[in-house]
């Protein structure tokens, strides 16, 4: 699995110190903080100097040593992305995060090498509502999807449906069809 950080927007700088943030992201799929004691590698993009609050990256992290197939099958897997300012004295400050579940990864990818953009609304510490918006680009070979997944014999397979290649994270609530009315 490849992922592209590409770009973020609508950022707020909230320092009174510097008039400009210079944002960079961390990517890894362990919680932030990790009360588990399990670490995961971290992955780091370059930092933005010039992009300000609305800043762009396009730096490529290849992913498929740190995630297996398993991944892709457990409710609770998520790729987390988080957004700092570089700081020269103070170090970096958090500016917000984002999770990915491994379930908007996995959606909609049947032919090998299927590319799709992603879009992620930052969040604070705390999981409330933050500032700006990451996007980012998944690039998903079909090798990592060869485990089997267990499927509930009682629910029925829908016919596929294509949307396009945009995700937003916003859950989309399904309606079951029976006859030709929408339950």
């Amino acid at each position: 699995m490849e992922i592209t950080i590409i770009s973020a927007q609508g950022l707020k700088n909230s320092s009174i110190f510097s008039h400009n943030i210079r944002p960079f992201i961390t990517l890894t799929t362990t919680p932030p903080p990790s009360s588990s004691g399990h670490r995961s590698h971290v992955y780091e993009t370059t930092v933005d100097r010039e992009g300000g609050v609305n800043p762009t990256w396009g730096d490529k992290f290849d992913l498929s040593k740190v995630i297996d197939a398993g991944f892709f099958y457990r409710n609770n897997s998520y790729i987390y992305l988080q957004l700092y300012t570089s700081r020269l004295w103070l170090g970096p400050r958090f500016l917000g995060w984002c999770g990915i579940p491994a379930a908007d990864i996995a959606d909609g990818f049947s032919p090998a090498g299927t590319v799709r953009q992603l879009s992620y609304r930052l969040r604070k510490k705390d999981g409330s509502r933050g500032h700006g918006v990451v996007n980012v680009l998944v690039k998903v070979e079909s090798s990592v999807f060869q485990a089997p997944r267990r499927v509930d014999p009682d629910v029925r397979r829908l016919p596929e449906m294509n949307f396009g290649p945009v995700a937003i994270g916003i859950p989309v609530k399904t309606h079951r069809v029976v006859g030709d009315q929408v339950n």
